[in-house]
């Protein structure tokens, strides 16, 4: 169903705006959806454990700020791959405590995500002090600006990270108890699947992915600013959740996740085809949270079906 949704909308807008349907606006529509594609595959592993986390936007704000202050020759000047260093452990870390927040500590993932995303918010709004970060080094931009065999960097990144996602899903006993504990957390338990850690492993995932993303989304900005990242959550979520996976945990795909995630990159771009301006990001956000109440409803409503034919 999303895949026939994106495609007809591609279509139409094609139709009513012919300078829409052109090979450099599918790829600048690629390189625009990549680092939402790089996290939303974190983000699946993740809700298919029957947990979620709403601070992604913040940490991707919080490592943009960390690229900058590193890399800056007005602020600490260190060497690009110290600097590429320290984002991915910096997301993978946080990452990690925001698993053992849940696992831990016990707190529900919304509450200390929900906490996490104005802690990290504050802390990123400290160091930034307000200045914005202008002067990224060319090796550090070549990472969101350039090229490998032709191809965008960012695009060869996150088709990486979608090929390493399907496999990690689908032909890894990881990706098995990664199902088995958000489908059925007993039967799990029962096999001695460690709840505890599988979700320490996909939260410490999505934390490194979120890291990976801000290295070719980051440097493809003129400044570097706090508020980097504000409401990149909810495409995230939103890509998940209509690309299929439930909010429950154990059922959805990477595949779907993907095509969702595309889905929602074009929003943009097609309504700007559509020539409606400024009043384009408004339409964004409204169509984006339509997409995830919608899911949500039609998941609830197959739920309740299923309970109703089931046999008593």
């Amino acid at each position: 169903m999303v895949a026939s949704l994106l495609f007809l909308i591609l279509l139409t807008v094609s139709a009513i705006n012919p300078n829409f349907a052109t090979l450099q606006n599918f790829r600048d529509l690629l390189i625009q959806s990549a680092p939402a594609i790089i996290v939303s595959c974190g983000m699946t592993f993740v809700i298919l454990t029957g947990e979620i986390d709403i601070s992604v936007g913040s940490l991707l704000g919080l490592l943009g700020a960390i690229m900058g202050i590193l890399s800056s020759p007005q602020h600490q000047g260190l060497p690009v791959p110290l600097v590429i260093a320290a984002t991915l452990l910096a997301g993978s870390a946080i990452g990690l405590l925001n698993g053992l927040l849940i696992t831990v500590g016990r707190v529900p993932s919304i509450i200390a995500t929900l906490g996490m995303l104005t802690i990290l918010r504050g802390i990123t709004d400290f160091a930034m002090a307000g200045a914005w970060i202008t002067d990224l080094p060319l090796n550090l931009r070549t990472l969101g600006t350039g090229t490998l065999l032709g191809l965008p960097i960012s695009l060869c990144v996150a088709a990486t990270v979608v090929l390493a996602s399907l496999f990690l899903s689908h032909r890894t006993r990881l990706g098995l108890r990664i199902y088995a504990v958000g489908g059925n957390p007993t039967a799990a338990a029962n096999a001695r699947v460690s709840s505890t850690r599988i979700k320490l492993i996909t939260f410490t995932l999505l934390g490194f992915l979120t890291a990976v993303a801000a290295l070719v989304m980051i440097p493809q900005q003129f400044v570097i600013e706090s508020g980097i990242g504000a409401g990149f959550e909810l495409v995230v979520i939103t890509a998940v959740v209509v690309g299929g996976t439930s909010t429950r945990g154990g059922t959805g795909t990477i595949f779907g996740t993907i095509l969702a995630a595309l889905l929602l990159g074009s929003i943009r771009t097609t309504l700007l085809f559509l020539n409606l301006g400024d009043m384009a990001t408004y339409w964004e956000r409204a169509i984006q949270g339509a997409f995830i109440l919608i899911a949500v409803l039609a998941e609830h409503a197959s739920r309740n079906r299923a309970r109703a034919g089931a046999p008593a």
